[in-house]
């Protein structure tokens, strides 16, 4: 089985040597076998790696995270990642909706053309009717 060190794991995945430490602390990683007092990792930990950055990108917190990995059987991590998926669909429709409601927002802006934050009326007739 072929292994690589800390630093050649971190470039592969574009981390920090110290944020792969972080990960094997909480969890998140198994712990790195050592050479030469030297931690290394199997090459299949790139792929653990990626499906860590995919879960955050969607939204999942470390501990969501490391509760998804910590199953070991096939049928329990499915049925762990259906449940953990069901439950962050609501949180992520709420952040595209935020999202869109925000690139909206900078589009008026834009459209506007006033370019003057002080005597802008977007600004003045915030979400909540007030003026400033």
């Amino acid at each position: 089985m072929r292994e690589l060190g800390i630093g050649d794991l971190a470039r592969r995945v574009g981390m920090r040597p110290s944020a792969l430490r972080y990960y094997e602390s909480i969890g998140l990683l198994p712990p790195a076998g050592r050479v030469a007092g030297r931690r290394v990792y199997p090459v299949g930990t790139v792929r653990r790696i990626a499906l860590i950055k995919m879960a955050q990108r969607a939204r999942f917190t470390l501990a969501e995270i490391r509760r998804l990995l910590d199953t070991t059987a096939d049928r329990g991590a499915t049925r762990q990642w259906r449940a953990l998926a069901e439950r962050k669909l609501p949180e992520l429709d709420r952040f595209l909706q935020e999202t869109q409601a925000l690139r909206n927002a900078v589009a008026d802006c834009l459209a506007c053309g006033c370019m003057n934050f002080d005597s802008c009326q977007l600004l003045s007739s915030g979400p909540a009717g007030d003026a400033a």
